[in-house]
């Protein structure tokens, strides 16, 4: 069975299902958030920075950046080129400052400055799509969601849990299989194992305790 082929028409059986869930617990009991962040605005600003991007870069620029610009309010009077200097070194810096100056001004135009904790307005402003959404409702608000990055899309498919490569599918997808309450919670641990195992390149399959519940690395480990 390919990664392709790896998950039927059918959803994968909710007994599989619980079987990876108590896996990820094992291994990441403690998993959350790593974009350090003190209330929605920062982290809002800290996940548009991260595409493309590592947290612990992330994490660098961010002190500097808040210390210069507090809030959405300061942060939308601020000049592209300033912004542009201070998240520089974490890539696409002309794209990002385009957003966050955007969203910082559509929450001070449309929000009183304040970051609303609901997927359909967040998604409404500049630079914010369903993955930045889902993380600042799931770490900064404690409403379920599931952020369905590179990680999470590549693991969830050799899981078999979606057979969809659209981001927006794979998260229609995992949250007809995966309970609610563990939503947010599932996309740090998937996020993990991600980067430490289920690599993209060289997956460590025979490592993996997730091996016996994985079509891909059933069919790709060595024997």
């Amino acid at each position: 069975m390919s990664a392709r082929a790896a998950r039927p028409d059918a959803p994968p059986a909710p007994s599989r299902v619980r079987a990876v869930l108590a896996v990820l617990d094992q291994l990441y009991p403690q998993a959350r958030c790593t974009l350090d962040h003190q209330d929605p605005w920062q982290l809002l600003v800290a996940t548009i920075l991260s595409a493309q991007c590592t947290d612990q870069r992330v994490n660098q620029v961010t002190p500097g950046l808040f210390a210069r610009f507090a809030d959405p309010a300061a942060m939308a009077t601020a000049e592209p080129a300033e912004l542009e200097e201070l998240i520089r070194s974490t890539g696409f810096f002309h794209n990002k400052a385009k957003s966050i100056l955007g969203a910082a001004r559509a929450l001070v135009e449309r929000h009183g400055g304040v970051v609303p904790g609901s997927l359909e307005e967040l998604v409404k402003l500049p630079g914010v799509g369903r993955k930045t959404a889902n993380v600042v409702l799931g770490d900064a608000f404690g409403i379920p969601g599931i952020t369905v990055d590179t990680h999470v899309g590549r693991v969830a498919k050799r899981l078999g849990f979606t057979s969809q490569d659209d981001p927006v599918k794979v998260e229609f997808e995992l949250m007809a299989c995966v309970p609610l309450a563990r939503w947010t919670l599932f996309s740090h641990q998937v996020i993990l194992h991600g980067r430490q195992v289920c690599q993209a390149r060289k997956p460590r399959c025979q490592q993996c305790l997730l091996l016996p519940h994985c079509p891909y690395g059933q069919e790709h480990a060595p024997v």
